[in-house]
């Protein structure tokens, strides 16, 4: 069977790349030319059907993605169904399953039912969680055993998956080279690192990463290129190890390609704001171009409580600079298992930098929103003010309109809009 990228390369574009199309700036043949060439992807498997199609990368509108999920410590079903509504509510693009608690088939299958977008996971956590649950050391893990948790996670109908193949023998010794403060925050970067020391053997999803081409390729699954060596402080950002990651990535995602298997490529993490714009550039050369996937950035360690303004910080410059696809930093990053508040917080923080970003970006449509609700506060509409906003019901409830519906409490009869308008008349 062929999927959206061979589909692409063959001229051919399909009702999956018609609908994604309507919601960019650009129509369905070049949004087909861009997942031809690997500068976008559109992440939906044969065996998810859901309204909301939307496609990655250059030239498309910044998108958002929410990580829910259980742990060990919490694993509450009827929570996790309150904090996807609240990522839903708060109009992510995607959501991923992290879950390493509960019932993770039933977690996994409540997302693919009830999100009405694409659905991503990082299958590691589910085969881990089971080993440990069954007093089995990590160490033990069986490469086969893993790209068959891959498959069940793939044929179950996730559109898109988290792979650390690129935590190899060869970026590990990089590692061992550089003084690094936190030397891998990855969850799943640490498993394999751990699997490959303890073993003396190279990491199974590098060296069987054919096998896994054809698994993603059965069901048309792409492949989220994850970064285990990202950095986990500003301190550590940009060292040998995160270039030795990234340079092996950019391999894979060629030999992705080739064998018709869409792909994008996860970055950092905590980096300077001085070398975000720089790290996205030297991304997006070596990668070809194909779809950056960022986890903030954060450009300050100690905003904590606070994390999700720090990451729309980063996640705006690097969406400026080219980043695609903003995975959102909640309120409770370093610190706890997110609410649905955090949740609903985290996206909208994430969307408005990645609205600032394509405004940068001269995305088709974003520069027209911000003159609307212009337009509207000239004109003292405050409807139009509210239907304008990122977030129109916060804007209705904290909206608060002198008697004369002429101004705002923040200025009343001083209010600057009134005043000229009255000089003008």
């Amino acid at each position: 069977m062929k999927t959206q990228l061979d589909f692409a390369k063959a001229g051919i574009v399909t009702p999956e790349m018609e609908a994604a199309a309507r919601n960019e700036p650009v129509d369905a043949e070049t949004l087909r030319d861009l997942i031809a060439s690997g500068r976008a992807v559109l992440p939906r498997n044969r065996n998810h059907s859901f309204p909301t199609v939307r496609a990655i990368g250059r030239g498309l509108r910044t998108k958002v993605n929410a990580n829910l999920g259980t742990s060990g410590e919490c694993a509450d079903m009827d929570l996790e169904r309150r904090k996807l509504e609240a990522a839903i509510r708060a109009r992510a693009d995607s959501v991923m399953d992290l879950s390493t608690g509960g019932d993770l088939q039933a977690l996994r299958s409540m997302y693919l039912e009830e999100a009405g977008t694409m659905v991503g996971t990082v299958p590691i956590y589910g085969i881990a969680t089971e080993m440990v649950r069954k007093g089995v050391p990590l160490e033990k893990m069986d490469g086969d055993a893993l790209l068959r948790g891959i498959e069940e996670q793939c044929r179950q109908g996730v559109d898109y998956i988290t792979v650390h193949c690129g935590v190899t023998l060869a970026s590990v010794r990089k590692l061992e080279h550089f003084q690094r403060i936190m030397p891998c925050v990855s969850r799943g970067g640490s498993i394999h690192m751990y699997w490959m020391r303890r073993n003396r053997k190279e990491n199974p999803l590098y060296e069987n990463f054919d096998d896994l081409l054809a698994i993603a390729h059965e069901h048309d699954v792409t492949l989220s290129l994850g970064d285990g060596f990202r950095p986990g402080t500003i301190a550590d950002a940009i060292d040998g190890a995160q270039i030795e990651e990234l340079m092996i990535l950019a391999e894979l995602a060629r030999r992705a390609r080739e064998r018709g298997v869409q792909v994008m490529i996860e970055g950092p993490g905590h980096v300077p704001l001085e070398h975000i714009q720089s790290h996205v550039q030297l991304q997006k050369k070596l990668c070809d171009g194909a779809p950056f996937y960022v986890l903030g950035p954060l450009p300050t360690d100690i905003a904590a409580g606070y994390d999700h303004i720090t990451a729309a910080i980063g996640g705006a410059l690097a969406g400026a600079a080219g980043a695609d696809f903003l995975c959102y930093v909640t309120p409770a990053e370093h610190l706890g298992l997110p609410t649905e508040d955090d949740v609903y917080q985290g996206v909208m923080a994430a969307r408005i930098a990645a609205h600032v970003a394509d405004l940068a970006k001269g995305i088709g449509g974003a520069r027209q929103r911000d003159e609307a609700m212009s337009r509207c506060r000239q004109a003292l509409d405050w409807d139009g003010v509210v239907a304008a906003a990122l977030d129109p019901d916060l804007v209705r409830r904290r909206l608060q309109v002198a008697e004369d519906r002429e101004a705002c409490t923040m200025c009343g009869k001083l209010c600057a809009v009134k005043i000229v308008r009255q000089a003008i008349a």
